[in-house]
This record gives C-alpha cells, sequence and structure tokens, in this order.
C-alpha cells in the first residue's frame, strides 16, 4: 500500500462540509426531536451532550486521525491489526446494506415534489380515487387514529398512492413503478457527483451542504410565526427532570450519539483519508459533532414549531401529533404543511432540504465503499471510474427490491437491525488495535509527528476505559430490540466477516497458537503514510522516539 496514489481534497473545508453532510442527514429531522420529547424534552440535553463529549467526539478524532495518517479506507485503516481486517470488511457489507433501502428513501421526497406542484396539494383531503371509506380530514379528536377506526388522506396518501403499500413483508408484491423511476433519477443524480471522486463531490458539497441550512432557517422563521408554535416548542423543551432516572433515557442518548455522527461505518475514515498528511485534524473532531448535535436541536425548534401550529388548528395536545421516523417527515410534516398558507411553496422548500440532506450521506457512504475496495485493491484506481459506474449499478439493483408493494416493510427490517452489532463492533476492534495492541506510545508518537500536537492524555483515558464501557452498554441495549430470525440476519450478516477473516489470518501465520496470535496482532509493513517521502521521515521520527522514556512534547519544527 506504501506509495500508492491517493486522492486529496482541493482544501480542508471540502473535507468538512463533506463530513457534515455525511453526519447531518435525515435522521437529525425525525429521529431526534421525537427522542427529545419523549425522554424529557430539555432534561434529555443532559445525557445526550454528556454522551457527545464522552464518547461522540473521541470516536471522531481517533477514526478520522487513522484514516488521515494512512490515507486509509475502512478495510485499510485494520493494517494496524491486520487480525481485525474483517472489521473493514464488516463495514463494507454494512454500507451496502445501508444504501440499498437509504436511497429508496430517497426517492420519496422526489415523489413528494412532484406532487407538491398540485393544487390543491393532493394529499390535503379525501375523495381521490385511492382514498379508502375510512378517510377522514380530521380537525380534532386524534383518538380516532391511535384507534386505528380512519385514517387521514396523508397518511393514505404516503401508503397507498405512493407506496402501494403490501400487508406485511411477507408479501412484497411487484414494482411500484414511479417509486422506481424516482429511484432511477436519485442514482443518476448521484453518479453524476460523484463520478470524479472527491475532486466533484468537493465542489457539489458547498451547495447541497448549505441549502439545507438556509432552508431550516427559512422554515424555522416562518414556523415560530404560527399561531400555536410556541405550544409546540414548549412541549419540545420543557424538562421532565424525573425522566433522569430511567435508564433507557440514558441509553437512548448514546444511542442517538452513536448512530447519528458515524463513527464504525467507514464514512469518516474515507472521507480523512483524503486529507494532507501533515493536516490538524483535532478542530474538524469538534466541529463536526458539535455541529450535528447543534443541528438536531435546531431541528427540533422547526419540527415542533410547526407541530405546535398543526396541533391548535386541530385542537388536540401537541404530542398527538407527533411521531417519529418516516411517518414525522412524510405524513405529519405534509398535514402541518397543508394547513400553512401557500402550502405548494412550503411543502417543495420541505421535500428538497430533505432530498439534499439524505443525498449527502449517500455520497459519502458511496464513497467509503469505493474507498474501501480501492485501498485493497490498487490496480483498480486507474478504472475508478469504471469501478464507480459498476457499484452505483449493482447498488441500484440491489435497492429495487425496496421499491416493491413490500418495500417500506423491508426499509423498517433493515434500519432496525442493520448497524445495531456491526457499528460497535467495529468501533470496539478500532480502539483494541488503535490503543491496546498499537499501544498508546506508538499513537501519540504518530499523531505528533502527523499534527505537531501532543496527544492529550485524556484521549487516552476515553479510549482506553469510558469507551469501551459505552459501546458494551449500546451492544447489549441495541441487540434487545433484534426481533425474529430476519432481524437476527441482518443484524449479523455483516458482522461474521469478522471471525472468518480473524481465522484466516491465524491459519496463514505461522508457529503456535500464542505465536500465531501475537503476530496477527502486530502492524503490518503497510501501516503507516502512503508517500514514500513522509513514510521514511516517520520511519526515522519513529525510531527515535519510540525508546525515549521521556513525555512526547515537539513542535512541528521538531519534524
Amino acid at each position: 500500500m506504501a506509495g500508492a496514489a491517493h486522492e486529496r481534497w482541493g482544501s480542508q473545508l471540502e473535507y468538512l462540509l463533506s463530513c457534515l453532510g455525511y453526519a447531518v442527514g435525515i435522521g437529525n429531522l425525525w429521529r431526534f426531536p421525537y427522542l427529545c420529547y419523549r425522554n424529557g424534552g430539555g432534561a434529555f440535553l443532559i445525557p445526550y451532550l454528556l454522551t457527545l463529549v464522552t464518547c461522540g467526539i473521541p470516536l471522531v478524532y481517533l477514526e478520522t486521525f487513522l484514516g488521515q495518517f494512512a490515507s486509509a479506507g475502512c478495510i485499510s485503516v485494520f493494517n494496524i491489526n491486520p487480525l481485525f481486517k474483517g472489521a473493514g470488511y464488516a463495514a463494507i457489507i454494512l454500507n451496502v446494506i445501508a444504501i440499498i433501502y437509504f436511497a429508496s428513501i430517497m426517492s420519496y421526497p422526489i415523489l413528494y415534489i412532484y406532487h407538491s406542484f398540485s393544487s390543491p396539494l393532493p394529499w390535503q383531503s379525501c375523495g381521490n380515487s385511492w382514498n379508502t371509506e375510512k378517510c377522514l380530514e380530521i380537525t380534532g379528536n386524534y383518538s380516532l387514529i391511535a384507534n386505528r377506526s380512519v385514517t387521514t388522506p396523508e397518511d393514505e396518501f404516503f401508503h397507498i398512492r405512493l407506496l402501494n403499500m403490501s400487508s406485511g413483508i411477507t408479501h412484497i408484491g411487484g414494482i411500484v413503478w414511479p417509486l422506481f423511476w424516482c429511484n432511477v433519477i436519485c442514482w443518476v443524480i448521484v453518479y453524476l457527483c460523484i463520478c470524479n471522486g472527491v475532486k466533484s463531490v468537493g465542489k457539489i458539497v458547498y451547495f447541497t451542504v448549505i441549502f439545507p441550512y438556509v432552508v431550516l432557517c427559512a422554515l424555522f422563521i416562518r414556523g415560530i410565526t404560527l399561531p400555536g408554535a410556541w405550544q409546540g416548542i414548549l412541549y419540545f423543551v420543557l424538562p421532565d427532570w424525573n425522566q433522569l432516572t430511567k435508564p433507557k433515557v440514558w441509553a437512548d442518548a448514546a444511542t442517538q450519539i452513536f448512530y447519528s455522527l458515524g463513527p464504525g461505518w467507514g464514512g469518516l475514515v474515507s472521507m480523512a483519508s483524503f486529507n494532507r498528511f501533515h493536516y490538524d485534524n483535532l478542530r474538524s473532531s469538534i466541529i463536526i459533532p458539535l455541529v450535528n448535535s447543534g443541528t438536531s436541536i435546531w431541528a427540533g425548534f422547526v419540527v415542533f414549531s410547526v407541530l405546535g401550529f398543526a396541533a391548535e388548528r386541530a385542537g388536540v395536545p401537541v404530542g398527538q401529533v407527533a411521531s417519529a421516523g418516516p411517518g414525522l417527515a412524510f405524513i405529519t410534516y405534509p398535514t402541518a404543511v397543508s394547513m400553512m398558507p401557500a402550502p405548494n411553496f412550503w411543502a417543495i422548500t420541505f421535500f428538497v432540504m430533505l432530498f439534499f440532506l439524505g443525498v449527502d450521506t449517500m455520497f459519502v457512504t458511496i464513497e467509503a465503499i469505493i474507498a474501501g475496495l480501492l485501498d485493497e485493491f490498487t490496480q483498480m484506481r486507474k478504472r475508478k471510474k469504471l469501478v464507480t459506474f459498476l457499484t452505483c449499478l449493482i447498488l441500484f439493483s440491489l435497492s429495487i427490491i425496496c421499491n416493491t408493494e413490500g418495500g417500506l416493510h423491508i426499509i423498517g427490517l433493515l434500519d432496525a437491525h442493520v448497524a445495531i452489532a456491526c457499528v460497535p463492533v467495529v468501533c470496539g476492534l478500532e480502539l483494541i488495535g488503535a490503543v491496546y495492541t498499537y499501544g498508546p506510545k506508538k499513537l501519540a508518537i504518530d499523531v505528533l509527528f502527523t499534527t505537531g500536537r501532543p496527544l492529550w492524555p485524556m484521549w487516552i483515558i476515553l479510549w482506553r476505559y469510558i469507551i469501551p464501557v459505552l459501546l458494551l452498554i449500546i451492544t447489549t441495549y441495541s441487540l434487545r430490540d433484534a426481533s425474529g430470525w430476519a432481524g437476527w440476519v441482518v443484524a449479523l450478516v455483516s458482522v461474521i466477516c469478522v471471525p472468518i477473516h480473524a481465522a484466516k489470518t491465524l491459519c496463514m501465520t505461522k508457529g503456535s497458537f500464542k505465536q500465531r496470535l501475537h503476530e496477527s496482532c502486530k502492524a503490518s509493513s503497510d501501516w503507516g503514510p502512503v508517500e514514500p517521502e513522509i513514510r521514511e521521515r516517520w520511519k526515522c521520527f519513529h525510531g527515535e522516539h519510540i525508546t525515549s522514556k521521556t513525555s512526547i512534547k515537539l513542535s512541528r519544527n521538531n519534524i
């Protein structure tokens, strides 16, 4: 791997925006606000922000440093401990499964944008050809909906008109062609944006990352000026301190931080691998989690100001109109939008923002797959455009299963299980590889050589003692939600790569089992900077300081 050509960002701002686009996604809009109000409102921010500081930021810092130092994707980064390299392949499988259903979700905003040009909005009323006898335009008594005695026009538009949803996952049904063609449009856009690698992605993110924030500003200003908005905002932030005594609230906070930032998925590692070698990534590793969490909180104000308006118009408590997941984005929010003046404009604005929030995540997820493979099979780099095209074509073909009548059921299954085992395992093995087997002293020397900044002991304490415990808690808590054999298959299909590759590595190593284990956990000869000149300087620097018993405090001028 050493000496292989590697792409670089045009500027470090491109790197920062790409990571922000990856971390800030549709989950910030439809998951965090619901979790916050359900788990004590403002009180939920205490475990949320505490987990951000003790787990989120340190993991982002470690991952981005390892990727940058070795210019390595999610597979090659495990050259730091070849025994764990199966975790890199697990991350690739994780991303493949995730992009299969995520691409289909991104076809929904495209369909909504198309229908938002109709006046009146097609989900505003019953009496359409797709509506059933249960359809009722609700202006009050939301208990009827909870009891399933009636459905709303927004609900029937989403589930019947757009998705033609089947009764269950065992009834896949045929392809829903409008969804299929929107999926095609989504993949064409994604391919055109990433076909030139980070050169094209780095320029596009200036628009796709910044534009959603402009829209959020507009929606926030509009939202807080609506009647009933502050009722919704107070419902969102008013603290219920008793909730902090419940372990589930702390587990929800840790899980949300963990999965929203993206450590363990391979995207952050891949994006950092395109950095300049001597870039000081500490500041960006703090900015990315802070902006991600700040966006989640801000999105909560945007969402609940509109839900407060909808609740006042319907004459019901805010809790009866609040929901989580796709229902918030594609049923509840369209309901509120249809009550606003100029509903078509706000509907188009909202769904365009939703599309850009999701498409940024797709850019990085697909690039993580491609970068991981190209780092292992460097001979394919000369034909990266072809590799990108074939990757997109294969992933698109796999995603068609989610464009069927049973597609939403498949999406629910994959989304609920795909990361619950793999992500904590990958993060845990990264920590073991970097901090335990490679060692804190070697890691500190590498950080100093790369950034000119000594590694604070605080990071080692968090990586070595605090985060492993949090990972164990998160894994235990998440696996409790696994349901049925299909859920366990989805959860473990990627993780199985870890023991398979470990067994293969041990079998190919000579000596007793203890000797094989010891040799397999040593950093491989490929670990280190890929640029020959920097690599030689690193070897000299490493040799000078690895035997030193004094603390490592040097500036870049000494490197």
